[in-house]
């Protein structure tokens, strides 16, 4: 008998193995009548897997003579998962494992299956303590990229998330959530929000503690005009709308722009929502103040997106860089003299921080004005001596890490050039 948790963990590897797609879009594409609870399932097999495979594969290789087909490969990592990282009974792993070989028209490969995965039941556990897996479970381009924190932050990839909300103003926290330093609330990693009291009433929202900093360094003051571009989903217009400024938010893409005001709604707030492309975006009057959160790497966020290291290639940085070069120059130009910036990007590539920031400070008539001490003094370890906001997940290891984000502030001295 098939598994359908199996099924369709092989088919989400798939998608993002063999094909590049994201996870969560492969996820999308599984067919309505798979039930929630095997999604729920697949999905966290499939993600273990990503978040493992350099380790997984270092297990398999000993007990390997030649190297299977991809397909097989997949079954193999999906099934050596099950055993040493999701606590699977090994003989229901093996089984399984072996009735997926045959369902997707790999049954010659059966006994191979059967053959390894027992062997990886019994000797993988010992094999495993003895591997470097921070290091091979994060492709070379991205731990030679990553600095000193670089052990720090591959040691937070092999684990998931946390679950981070925001809290509108003047709403407690929570019960049974943990209060954090910055003000964000944090529950364990898996917890649905149709359990936290509130969540379906508006009063908090999710958004990782690293997240929700650039929008509060940004210091919106009631009844000034603020620009949030590359707006969607919306948590970080919902923090400035609800400091009382007065908010216009920008999004391209249309399906993302109708999220961000279904989210806005059942969080009672209000902003101005305009589609458009933010590099070509030119409303008649200039802002108090802009927010952008470029798109990017998104190296920052692998922990909830364990894709991300095995679809990113150097050349998506690259590709990113110049985007966001453009919406640094569109940003700079909606605004008023002596009007603030913050860029924003959730990337631990060096390429898309201080350089974009040295580059509009050239370019676009705009001056870093560097984050002070008092502004970060619950999280004094995100300063850079630059004046730079920097996080990590490697930051706070004892209240279980935060994505990883850059931030930096900019003023408005002259017209652009």
């Amino acid at each position: 008998m098939t598994d359908p948790t199996r099924e369709t963990a092989f088919d989400l590897l798939s998608a993002v193995l063999d094909r590049r797609r994201p996870l969560e879009e492969a996820l999308d594409a599984i067919p309505a009548t798979t039930a929630q609870r095997d999604r729920a399932a697949a999905h966290r097999l499939a993600a273990t897997v990503l978040r493992r495979m350099g380790t997984l594969d270092a297990v398999l290789e000993p007990f390997l003579q030649r190297q299977p087909p991809e397909p097989v490969r997949h079954v193999l990592r999906l099934g050596a998962a099950a055993v040493l990282l999701l606590e699977t009974p090994p003989h229901a792993a093996v089984a399984t494992a072996v009735a997926l070989t045959r369902a997707r028209g790999l049954a010659p490969f059966a006994g191979l299956v059967n053959a390894v995965l027992r062997r990886v039941a019994a000797a993988g556990p010992e094999a495993m303590a003895e591997l470097d897996g921070p290091r091979l479970d994060t492709p070379a381009w991205l731990w030679s990229s990553w600095g000193n924190a670089v052990r720090a932050i591959a040691t937070a990839h092999q684990h998931p998330a946390p679950l981070d909300l925001t809290l509108r103003p003047g709403t407690s926290a929570p019960p049974g959530c943990q209060l954090l330093p910055t003000g964000s609330v944090r529950f364990p990693p898996g917890t649905l929000t149709d359990a936290i009291p509130g969540f379906d009433q508006g009063l908090l929202w999710v958004q990782d503690a690293a997240a929700a900093l650039p929008a509060r360094l940004l210091a919106a003051r009631p009844g000034e005009r603020v620009a949030d571009l590359c707006a969607a989903p919306g948590g970080k217009t919902a923090q400035l709308a609800a400091a009382g400024a007065t908010v216009t938010a920008v999004e391209r893409d249309p399906k993302r722009l109708q999220r961000l005001a279904a989210n806005l709604r059942r969080w009672h707030l209000e902003a101005e929502l305009v589609q458009a492309d933010a590099t070509a975006w030119a409303p008649e009057t200039t802002f108090d103040a802009v927010l952008l959160d470029a798109p990017c790497s998104a190296t920052g966020t692998i922990r909830r997106h364990p894709d991300v290291p095995r679809i990113k290639r150097p050349r998506d940085v690259q590709s990113a860089t110049e985007i966001q070069d453009r919406l640094m120059r569109a940003a700079a130009a909606l605004l008023r003299p002596g009007g603030r910036l913050i860029y924003a990007v959730c990337s631990l590539q060096p390429e898309e921080a201080a350089p974009r920031v040295a580059a509009a400070v050239a370019s676009c008539g705009l001056r870093h004005d560097p984050f002070m001490p008092h502004e970060l003094a619950d999280l004094p370890e995100a300063l850079t001596p630059d004046g730079f906001l920097r996080t990590h997940p490697g930051l706070w290891p004892d209240l279980g890490g935060m994505d990883g984000f850059f931030a930096a502030r900019l003023t408005k001295t002259s017209p652009p050039s």
